[in-house]
């Protein structure tokens, strides 16, 4: 097995912006454990940043606080640094040549946010061949309330890891991932 480690749009939209993650507790400190555990076994880092170049743009508009990474995940060692404009990691990247090229064959997913971006990038490497490890507690996501209805953060966290489990990935917690090296 072959990994490498997916962080995902750990932004300041997130912390101090309009989209605060509330859930798990804890999610950002285990997000940095798994990003030096990668670096301490020469795993591959790849931090992704979500970002929009239109002019209005309410969130992660390129270039503002909000859409810069946070402090500590920035200033981390990271092999690959990607932009995105869509919530899937491989849409309009060249994510999965840097994979191939490297002889990845699994994925651990990590960041933010479980339902969109990291639900979706988990998927699209699944579809594409590639084992994906999900971690349960270095995700996280806020509550919902939009014309569909409203769901608290820990149903929707519980709900997205359910739905991950079915056949998209392995979800486990950081703890048990830490374990495997």
């Amino acid at each position: 097995m072959k990994r490498a480690l997916i962080v995902i749009d750990v932004q300041n939209e997130y912390f101090d912006g309009k989209l605060p993650i509330t859930h798990p507790t804890g999610h950002l400190q285990r997000i940095l454990r798994a990003m030096d555990t990668a670096r301490g076994h020469h795993v591959p880092v790849v931090v992704v940043q979500h970002g929009s170049t239109k002019h209005d743009a309410p969130l992660f508009k390129r270039g503002s606080h909000a859409w810069q990474l946070h402090h500590d995940v920035a200033k981390r060692h990271r092999d690959l640094h990607l932009e995105k404009e869509l919530p899937g990691s491989f849409t309009g990247t060249d994510l999965d040549l840097w994979l191939r090229a490297r002889e990845v064959d699994t994925v651990t997913i990590a960041g933010y946010m479980t339902h969109m971006c990291c639900d979706t990038t988990a998927r699209q490497a699944m579809h594409r061949g590639y084992a994906v490890e999900f971690l349960a507690d270095a995700t996280g996501t806020l509550p919902l309330e939009n014309a569909a209805g409203q769901v608290t953060a820990e149903e929707l966290q519980r709900s997205i890891l359910c739905a991950q489990q079915m056949m998209i990935s392995e979800v486990i917690d950081l703890e048990t991932w830490m374990g495997r090296f």
